[in-house]
Formats: C-alpha cells, sequence, structure tokens
C-alpha cells in the first residue's frame, strides 16, 4: 500500500510536461492522449539535444528518439509507436527526417505556440516557412533515457574541430531563435541560465 503526500513531498519526482493547450485548443481535439503524451516525453528531450549541441545548419534543435524507445517509455508496441509519430506529424507537432543506412530519424518538435508562426499562418505564407521556426522549450533533462544518446554523434557536423564551442553556438542560437520573455515563461526555474546566456551574447 502507497503513503500519502506530506507538505511538499509531491515535488520529489521529475515529470513530463504536456502542455495544457494540446488538451484545451479545439484544434488538437482529435490528438489522442497517448500522442500529446509522447510530444511531452518529445519535449522533455529537447533539453538534452540542447545541451549536446545537438543542431542543424540552420540552428534548428533536433532529438533522435528511436520507435524501440517510444516503445519502451509508453509499454506499446511497434505499429503503435509508428502510429503515434504519424499522428503527430499529421497535426504538424513535429518533422521527421529520414537518414537512411539504418540510422534513426531525426525529430524536430515543433513549437505551435510560437506567435511567429501564427502571424505567418494568418497572413498566408504558408507552413513551409513556420517549418523553419523550431525552438527548444524544455526543462533540463532528467530522465534515465538521456544515457542513451550520449555517444550519438552529430550527423551535421564533419570536422568538430572546426565547429563553435557549444557555448558559443547555444548562445547564438538563443538569441536569434528564441523569444527570450516565452522561454522565461516556459522554464521559469531556469531563469538564472536564461538571463546568464542573454548576458553573455550581449
Amino acid at each position: 500500500m502507497f503513503d500519502y503526500f506530506y507538505g511538499q513531498s509531491g515535488e520529489m519526482f521529475s515529470y513530463f510536461r504536456v502542455p495544457k493547450i494540446l488538451f484545451r485548443d479545439i484544434k488538437f481535439k482529435d490528438l489522442s492522449t497517448d500522442a500529446k503524451t509522447l510530444y511531452g516525453i518529445l519535449l522533455d528531450r529537447m533539453g538534452l539535444s540542447v545541451k549536446n549541441g545537438w543542431l542543424d545548419e540552420q540552428g534548428r534543435v533536433y532529438i533522435i528518439f528511436p520507435v524501440q524507445e517510444v516503445m519502451d517509455a509508453l509499454g506499446c508496441a511497434d505499429n503503435k509507436a509508428t502510429k503515434l509519430f504519424r499522428e503527430l506529424e499529421k497535426f504538424g507537432l513535429i518533422e521527421r527526417k529520414r537518414r537512411g543506412l539504418g540510422k534513426p530519424n531525426l525529430i524536430y518538435v515543433k513549437n505551435f505556440a510560437d506567435p511567429r508562426c501564427r502571424n505567418r499562418e494568418k497572413n498566408g505564407s504558408g507552413a513551409a516557412d513556420s517549418a523553419q521556426q523550431e525552438t527548444a522549450k524544455s526543462r533540463g533533462n532528467k530522465t534515465e533515457w538521456n544515457k542513451t544518446e550520449g555517444s550519438e554523434p552529430d550527423p551535421f557536423s564533419s570536422d568538430a574541430e572546426s565547429e563553435p564551442d557549444e557555448r558559443t553556438r547555444l548562445e547564438a542560437y538563443f538569441m536569434q531563435s528564441l523569444e527570450v520573455d516565452l522561454l522565461l515563461r516556459v522554464c521559469p526555474d531556469e531563469e538564472d541560465t536564461i538571463q546568464i546566456i542573454q548576458i553573455g551574447t550581449i
């Protein structure tokens, strides 16, 4: 029999954060609960990608999360995991880039809450532009899965020594691709880190 929570003991766990808008906005009403949960897991993985400096040539954050890891995380079969990826793609919440040669896909988690994307939709400029506006909105990754990708090489870097150091790339990414105010709202407990990065790029 499990015990009750007392005082602040409910904060002893780490959590996946699923945006409430996925449950409240009518445009996501047909998105399954499992797909919403998977989106939260993919958002959580974004923190690891940022730490690893996994950015493509356009500065967009990507993650690597094979179907097998979805199966392990959600306790589902291969066909269900594949179906959930397709469902998220259908709703425009992720974009997968196939690499072939048995390598896992790169997954871009889309920032559907970015006001710049909404403005482009109103102006009728199409989804192609909004697909290039990726942002990382995640907390630091505390899950056990962060051990699974540590050795995955950056597929966009052919010569690691010629690349700028990780901090420089991250600073450039945050300033160019993220709105600091939005990031502070999404990750309030990371305010010190965000401010340090912001000050360091001024």
